[in-house]
């Protein structure tokens, strides 16, 4: 019975949503956002702002790798040669480098996370405004973000994609 109830109401329901959309000419759209943070004015000035710190920050670590090569190799050459007592010396030394790495290696990807997600933070407002511009000027319904995190689109028309009329607009509000 109550099997009956849930069927004859799911049909009450898709006939309703069928005949709504038939009498309706509703316009969908969707906009790229990572094709908007990679090719607008304000999205590619924060990228370059962005790869220049991520160079600034890797470039101890690119030295404390020299550091810890050098002292592998070394072990690995001499390490047969020397006493037991300055063997595990040199080991325990080259461990505690290799710990002293990962945690700079993990405080600096941790602080580039972060200043990558303050970036986003900063430019979607602004972008999110260029979309509502653009939605009610031209009569949108709705518009979906494609490409955001906890907002999965599985499938969309690249017919209905609104992403290069966004970018202009915002570029345009960024002037």
């Amino acid at each position: 019975m109550k099997r009956n109830i849930y069927l004859i109401a799911g049909f009450a329901l898709l006939l309703f949503v069928m005949s709504n959309s038939a009498f309706a000419a509703d316009k969908i759209g969707f906009v790229n956002i990572p094709e908007i943070m990679k090719t607008s004015t304000a999205g590619q000035k924060a990228a370059t702002e962005f790869k220049a710190l991520a160079e600034k920050k890797s470039a101890p670590v690119k030295s404390l790798e020299n550091e810890l090569r050098k002292m592998k190799d070394a072990l690995d050459k001499q390490g047969s040669m020397m006493a037991d007592s300055a063997r595990r010396d040199k080991e325990a030394a080259f461990q505690k480098k290799t710990r002293d790495y990962q945690l700079m290696v993990q405080d600096i990807n941790d602080e580039l996370q972060k200043r990558d997600k303050e970036i986003f933070e900063k430019i979607m407002p602004e972008i999110l405004k260029a979309i509502k511009n653009i939605a009610e000027k031209e009569k949108y319904v709705a518009i979906f973000l494609v490409g955001v995190p906890n907002a999965p689109v599985a499938y969309y028309s690249k017919e209905n994609d609104i992403t290069s009329k966004v970018i202009d607009e915002f570029n345009k509000a960024k002037k």
